[in-house]
């Protein structure tokens, strides 16, 4: 029997959603097609829109979730026909969703999805809904690709770190001996990608040229990273719910005079910053940051970690054999297959859970 899964990505960046076909039959897995169908302006709006409480809501969220599933369906058919291989090949895709609440206190998280209709479209065995479980179990849901971080980039005799630069940064500890450890650092691209946009019309800052050419405003500076989450202990996770740009509006409404160019500057430091603060305690073990997710690709926020973590080499996860921007898409994969296999996805240890749990649910195709 092949062991052949899709993984599906849309993260809280909201540009798009990532697919990748993985074939785990070898001693390495082997992503063999990657694709990617962008998010139109409209929708990106509305999933945004979502994140907090409007009119209409409930409708408007199932709607958004028929959307994002046939968004879904369009990257799977690329990837079969990049690979000519058909439906029946596949033992299962494993669709994350978009988050649009994270309240794992309250004892819920949602993500948007429709896992039937992608199964009705695909003809696949579809799961979904990884993180509720974790959830349920006491744990954050959230990260939850620590364990397929261990499985990939772990090196023998020494800790890894791994950090994703997605909407919301988040960091792997996978260490030499012992128990694997990952948290949320706080924001990635979110907020950094909401100024640009609104300020430049690109929804994101290329190669971080515009913040480069900006100067820190040090008391925004320092307000920004004035937020209770950075001094929690882990296990913790955060989200848009806190990090929104409510937030970052009653951050900015002192400094409203200031250049929107070093706003952003500020901001890509800010995330810098928050990055720096989770990997601090863990330098004295490590040698290496592997960097993955869409801010692997801001030269200048790159620079800025090099900057501040001089003991560490930082690196993009390219350098490992998995492309920054398939890594997300690739740990879903994993997952799927973990709950195919009926083998625990989380990792107690990261999430707090009361013990391993095997997430998600199965929809048949």
């Amino acid at each position: 029997m092949n062991d052949l899964y899709i993984g599906l990505m849309s993260g809280t960046s909201l540009d798009g959603a990532d697919g990748v076909l993985v074939d785990f039959s070898g001693p390495k897995l082997r992503v063999l097609a990657h694709s990617t169908q962008s998010f139109s302006s409209d929708f990106r709006a509305e999933l945004l829109a979502l994140n907090t409480h409007s009119h209409d809501e409930l409708h408007r969220a199932a709607l958004a979730a028929n959307q994002l599933a046939n968004v879904y369906a369009c990257v799977v058919e690329s990837l079969l026909e990049q690979t000519q291989l058909t439906a029946q090949q596949i033992q299962a895709i494993g669709a994350h969703g978009q988050t649009v609440r994270h309240q794992p206190a309250s004892g819920y998280t949602i993500q948007l999805n429709n896992p039937a209709l992608l199964a009705e479209r695909t003809g696949m065995d579809v799961v979904a809904d990884f993180r509720s479980r974790d959830v349920a179990a006491g744990g954050q849901g959230a990260p939850l690709v620590p364990a397929f971080h261990h499985s990939v980039f772990a090196q023998a005799g020494q800790t890894t770190l791994v950090l994703n630069l997605g909407g919301i940064s988040n960091l792997s500890v996978l260490p030499a001996t012992g128990q694997v450890l990952g948290f949320d650092c706080g924001p990635g691209n979110a907020l950094m990608d909401a100024w640009c946009f609104q300020h430049t019309g690109q929804h994101f800052d290329h190669d971080g040229q515009w913040a480069a050419n900006g100067q820190r405003i040090p008391a925004l500076l320092a307000s920004l990273l004035d937020e209770p989450y950075f001094s929690m202990p882990p296990p913790k996770s955060t989200g848009r719910d806190l990090f929104s740009l409510a937030w970052l509006a009653e951050k900015l409404a002192p400094f409203a005079e200031q250049r929107p160019v070093d706003v952003q500057n500020t901001l890509t430091e800010f995330t810098a910053r928050a990055c720096m603060t989770g990997a601090s305690s863990y330098l004295k073990e490590s040698k290496e940051l592997i960097v993955c997710g869409g801010g692997a690709f801001n030269g200048y926020l790159m620079q800025r970690l090099q900057a501040g973590l001089p003991s560490l080499n930082v690196v993009s996860s390219d350098a490992h054999g998995l492309p920054p921007l398939q890594v997300e898409a690739a740990a879903f994969a994993w997952l799927a297959r973990q709950t195919t296999l009926r083998l625990p996805g989380n990792l107690p240890s990261v999430t707090g859970a009361a013990g391993l749990r095997v997430l998600g649910a199965i929809y048949p195709a």
